[in-house]
């Protein structure tokens, strides 16, 4: 599809058609990118969204260990209070 630029005071601005915005699942603020000399724009994302499927895909956590358990110096032993 092709479009023209409009001026948007210094800027400029494409009009996106309601129906690539619905395919594309725009709302009413999107993420901007540049790929290989391409302007990307894709469906703003919620901080931390996906996060939650990428912890189960990691596996279970029944047989996790504390990695640093047993190691304390002087200052937590004599000087940190808990």
């Amino acid at each position: 599809m092709r479009t023209e630029l409009i001026r948007i005071g210094n800027s400029r601005g494409i009009r996106i058609p309601k129906p690539l915005i619905e395919q594309c699942g725009l709302g009413e603020t999107v993420q901007l990118s540049i790929e290989n000399n391409r302007l990307i724009i894709a469906p703003d994302r919620r901080p931390r969204e996906g996060w939650a499927e990428s912890f189960l895909a990691g596996g279970p956590t029944g047989d996790d260990e504390l990695l640093l358990d047993g190691l304390e110096n002087e200052f937590d032993r004599e000087e940190w209070r808990w």
